[in-house]
């Protein structure tokens, strides 16, 4: 079993099934987390960036942007959505799993979207992974991340969902075992002769208790820990399906709490 799932072939396909994914809504809730901790950016990581479809917007609206992720197919495609984003401040690309994230300078920010944290499934190295962002992270900076709650993988455990397009037809179950949540998906991609091929996929993601998200961030060193109901200044809600975290590095930086 893998201890970080990977993209192939459907990062192919990831832009057009998460077609429906508000993107400029997400960039536009990050900028508002700024004003709001009255704190202006200049340089962003977006880890486990993806497609970088995020990373151009942020990009777009002039941060100097840096795209982190482990698979390398998803990166091919960052780097197409990214290229012309912002000619003057050109995005950089970097093949790295978040627990060893290793960059050329400080960040004044970190985001982490879309479940990307519940894709590592070993919780030692989102340990890690939380530690190197701290380290990064310049005084003061934020780090913004969500997570599918325990309520929302519940709620689709055992069930199948199907996306079709001209030329692929994916079919996608979950099952729930312990902590982990199962993806197994069916690929059927049209080939130039008029037939189907068939490709398999299986992703993990791992069910994050929310105080156990607090205290990672706590041993990495993080204060001001705040958690939001989706794309919300609300508090998560009972049945809260997507929470977000917001993590601050003190001003005047601290020992990390290693106990």
């Amino acid at each position: 079993m893998s201890e970080y799932s990977e993209y192939g072939l459907l990062s192919e396909y990831y832009d057009r099934f998460t077609d429906d994914v508000p993107y400029e809504r997400w960039a536009d809730f990050f900028e508002h987390i700024f004003k709001q901790k009255n704190i202006k950016p200049s340089v962003i990581l977006d880890l486990a960036c993806g497609t970088g479809s995020l990373t151009s917007i942020l990009a777009q609206r002039g941060y100097d942007m840096i795209g982190v992720d482990q698979s390398e197919d998803m990166l091919m495609i960052a780097q197409e959505n990214c290229m012309d984003a912002n000619p003057d401040k050109p995005v950089l690309l970097l093949h790295q799993p978040m627990q060893e994230l290793e960059l050329y300078g400080g960040i004044d920010a970190c985001v982490c979207c879309l479940d990307s944290v519940n894709y590592v499934e070993d919780p030692e190295m989102l340990r890690e992974a939380m530690k190197r962002v701290y380290e990064y992270l310049t005084p003061g900076g934020l780090f913004l991340f969500d997570v599918n709650t325990r309520s929302k993988l519940e709620r689709i455990d055992g069930q199948s969902f199907v996306r079709e397009d001209e030329d692929v037809f994916c079919v996608w179950q979950c099952i729930i075992e312990e902590n982990l949540c199962h993806y197994h998906f069916d690929i059927f991609e049209l080939n130039e002769e008029g037939a189907w091929n068939r490709y398999e996929e299986h992703h993990i993601e791992r069910i994050y208790d929310n105080a156990e998200l607090i205290d990672m961030l706590q041993q990495a060193g993080f204060t001001d820990i705040e958690l939001r109901g989706e794309l919300s200044d609300e508090p998560p809600k009972e049945k809260e399906e997507r929470i977000f975290f917001l993590a601050r590095k003190p001003e005047e930086e601290g020992e990390p709490n290693n106990e």
